[in-house]
């Protein structure tokens, strides 16, 4: 009975702990504190040995492996981020030498420019000399033009009849005999050097007669027939003739471009006239005015009441059209 009274082991011990086990690997192990945690890593760390070539690898050993690999890694990826760098860095040399040649480039265009302009400025100065230049000669020319037609007169009007184109010296002497006859009867020089149609060809589209200019010997006389010729109308055989002064076309040009406003200011009785070489003159409140432009003297004309209005040449031309 001695073996009833002694206190019975647990049986199922190892069986707990059994089950215990099998429940922490089921639902996973258990977490370790940290001192745990570093206790069984040197429990586990390679212990240090003699070694001869197989025996385990050290603590030491392996971090001083690992170390090396580490930095083998990152030596690699210092030598890449090095050879980036340096890529850029070439970029960054090269963008930067691109920027100075533009900016020399830039310099250059610019400079090229500013001399540009110079020359632009020296040559439009040039070309304002030149035409000046060119307008001085031209007028000396015209001006030698009409010194060298002194002596001459233009017959405007006359028929355009093969008996007149063959007799033009005789023609005239009958316009002088005729209008002018004192002329003849004080002794005057009324010979010509000559006398032709202008232009010297018949243009069949104009149904006006061309002009007669007669060159005289005698300027004295030429000088008194324009005289008379100003005073009233001449004649040719009781047809109406004009008989003026023989000057350069762009002379005469100039002056035909008076021609309404000289009608006009005839119909106001302010005694117009057209003095060499197209210079318009009027007797206005008791004074003589000139002007050398037409728009002088609209100008003059916008200024007075009295003639405000009356030399509108344009209107004057839409009305005629």
């Amino acid at each position: 009975m001695a073996n009833s009274t002694e206190p019975q082991k647990p049986q199922n011990t190892k069986k707990n702990e059994k089950k215990g086990a099998t429940l922490d690997t089921f639902y996973g192990a258990k977490i370790q504190n940290t001192e745990q945690t570093e206790d069984n890593i040197k429990e586990n760390a390679p212990k240090p040995s003699k070694g001869n070539g197989n025996s385990p690898q050290t603590y030491e050993e392996f971090e001083s492996e690992m170390t090396k690999k580490m930095e083998a890694f990152w030596e690699e990826k210092l030598e890449i981020m090095q050879k980036k760098f340096t890529h850029l860095q070439n970029q960054f040399d090269q963008t930067v030498k691109e920027s100075q040649a533009l900016k020399a480039r830039i310099r250059q265009l610019e400079d090229n420019d500013r001399v540009k302009e110079q020359e632009s400025i020296k040559q439009s100065q040039n070309t304002k000399k030149l035409e000046e230049n060119i307008k001085y000669l031209t007028d000396k020319v015209i001006d030698l033009e009409n010194r060298g037609r002194r002596d001459n007169l233009r017959i405007i009007g006359l028929p355009e009849k093969p008996e007149i184109n063959t007799k033009l010296d005789m023609v005239i002497q009958d316009i002088i005999k005729e209008n002018c006859p004192e002329i003849l009867e004080q002794g005057g020089n009324t010979a010509t050097d000559r006398a032709h149609r202008t232009p010297s060809t018949l243009n069949p589209q104009k149904t006006t007669p061309r002009n007669v200019i007669a060159k005289f010997q005698s300027y004295q006389t030429k000088e008194k027939i324009l005289q008379e010729a100003r005073k009233r109308q001449f004649r040719y055989k009781g047809m109406p003739i004009r008989v003026t002064q023989d000057l350069a076309s762009s002379t005469l040009n100039d002056r035909k471009a008076w021609n309404m406003i000289f009608r006009k200011a005839r119909e106001l009785g302010l005694q117009p006239r057209i003095s060499y070489p197209a210079k318009l003159t009027i007797y206005f409140q008791g004074k003589v005015w000139a002007f050398n432009k037409i728009e002088d003297f609209q100008l003059f004309a916008k200024k007075r009441p009295e003639l405000c209005g009356k030399f509108d040449t344009e209107n004057q031309r839409a009305r005629n059209t």
